[in-house]
C-alpha cells in the first residue's frame, strides 16, 4: 500500500486534491488537480449527491495521475462547531473517550449525532488538579457521512476526516510560526472560517454560513442576471466604485455578444456587493472584538485565503473595518517539491490547493 496521501478539499464549485509522500526531514508535494462539479453536488460543504460527486473524484484521480487512495477529508461549516473546554489531564486518547460524557450540556444537538474531537491547547492547574484546556470540535453525523460515502463510491479509503480551520493553520504555520495572535480568515463560497491563533496555536474557531456565493445571488436576484453574469460582474468590480459618470448607465462587458444584454448601472452592483460583503466584514471585526474582549489578547493582524477573499476592495475593507493589517496566505517555501510538479503554478494559484495541502499534511505527519 502507497505511503502517500491525498488531502481532498471538496467544495460548492469542484474538487481539489493534493498528494503529499512522508520524508525524513519534511513532507513532498508530488500531485495536485482539481476538476469542476456541477452545481448543486455540493450545498455548504456537505455532499448532496454522492454520486455525482464520486464520478467528480474518479475523473480527478484519472486526469491528476493521483496513486494513491488513501485520502483525507475536510469538514468547516455551519454544521461543525467548536467550543472551550477544560477537562482533567489525561492522556488524549482518554481524553477522547470521556468526551460524551463531558459536554452533554455543551452542545444543541443530542449526542448521538455527533461526532465528537478534542483540540489541546495548554495545561494548567485547575482547583481538582492539572487540567488541560483546549478546544471541543462537534460536528453533525450525517453532515460527515455523505462526504465519507461519496469518497468510498469512488474507490478511496478515507483516513480521517479534519477541520478545515486546522487544516489552513498546518500550512501557514510550517517551519516558523506565524507569530502573535492572527486571525486566519478563510472565506469559502457557502462557508468563512475564522481560526485565532497565539504563535501557530489555535485557540478559538468561528465558522460563519455566509461566503462569496452570497453576493452573486444578490446580484442575480436583484438586478436579474445569470449566475455567470454576476459571477463575473462581481469579480469586475467588486467593492470598488467604477470611474465612469454616476449618472450614466453601462452595458457590462458581462454579455456583449448577447442582443438581449442588460443595462447595468455599475454603481448600484457596487453598492449591492459592499452591503452583503459588508455583513461577513463585520461579523469578522465583530469575531476578532470578542476574542479581545473575552481573552484579554489582542488580535494582531488577518491572514486572508479561500476564493471569496479576492473580491477586489474586500482584503482593503477587511482592513478599514478592523484597523489591522490584511495580508493573503501563500503557500509555504518549506514545502518541498516531486520533479514533476509545476510548483510556480500551485503557488500561482492563488492559495486554492492550501485546504487540501494542510489536510494531506496533517496525515502524513
Amino acid at each position: 500500500m502507497s505511503a502517500n496521501v491525498v488531502g481532498i478539499d471538496i467544495g460548492t464549485a469542484g474538487v481539489r486534491a493534493v498528494e503529499v509522500a512522508a520524508g525524513k526531514n519534511k513532507a513532498s508535494v508530488v500531485r495536485f488537480h482539481q476538476v469542476p462539479l456541477p452545481e448543486g453536488a455540493v450545498n455548504r460543504g456537505e455532499v448532496v449527491e454522492p454520486n455525482t460527486v464520486a464520478s467528480a473524484l474518479k475523473q480527478l484521480w484519472s486526469t491528476g495521475g493521483f496513486k494513491s487512495k488513501n485520502v483525507v477529508l475536510g469538514m468547516g461549516n455551519h454544521r461543525v462547531l467548536s467550543r472551550d473546554l477544560t477537562v482533567p489531564r489525561a492522556s488524549l486518547a482518554h481524553i477522547r473517550e470521556s468526551l460524551p460524557f463531558q459536554v452533554q450540556d455543551m452542545l444543541p444537538i443530542p449526542l448521538d449525532e455527533a461526532l465528537l474531537d478534542f483540540y489541546p491547547v495548554a495545561e494548567g492547574d485547575g482547583e481538582s488538579g492539572p487540567v488541560v484546556t483546549g478546544l471541543l470540535i462537534a460536528a453533525v453525523k450525517d453532515a460527515v457521512k455523505g462526504n465519507v460515502k461519496a469518497v468510498e463510491l469512488a474507490g478511496l479509503l478515507p483516513l480521517d476526516v479534519d477541520l478545515i480551520p486546522f487544516a489552513l493553520t498546518r500550512v501557514l504555520n510550517m517551519g516558523d510560526s506565524i507569530p502573535g495572535t492572527v486571525a486566519q480568515v478563510d472565506v469559502g463560497a457557502a462557508t468563512t472560517s475564522i481560526v485565532i491563533t497565539t504563535d501557530g496555536v489555535p485557540q478559538f474557531v468561528r465558522l460563519i454560513p455566509a461566503g462569496g456565493n452570497d453576493v452573486t445571488h444578490a446580484l442575480v436576484e436583484t438586478l436579474g442576471l445569470t449566475p455567470e453574469e454576476a459571477d463575473r460582474l462581481k469579480r469586475t468590480l467588486g467593492m470598488r466604485l467604477p470611474a465612469a459618470d454616476p449618472d450614466v448607465s453601462v452595458e457590462n462587458d458581462i454579455a456583449e455578444n448577447s442582443t438581449d444584454a442588460p443595462v447595468i448601472d455599475e454603481r448600484a452592483a457596487v453598492s449591492l456587493i459592499r452591503d452583503v460583503s459588508g455583513e461577513l466584514l463585520s461579523s469578522v471585526r465583530n469575531t476578532a472584538n470578542y476574542f479581545t474582549n473575552t481573552r484579554q489578547t489582542s488580535v494582531t493582524r488577518i491572514v486572508l485565503t479561500g476564493g471569496g477573499s479576492r473580491l477586489p476592495g474586500f482584503a482593503e475593507g477587511l482592513a478599514e473595518l478592523t484597523r489591522l493589517t490584511v495580508a493573503s496566505a501563500e503557500i509555504s517555501r518549506m514545502v518541498s517539491y516531486g520533479r514533476s510538479v509545476k510548483a510556480d503554478e500551485l503557488r500561482g494559484s492563488q492559495g486554492a490547493f492550501l485546504v487540501a495541502l494542510g489536510l494531506a499534511l496533517g496525515s502524513a505527519a
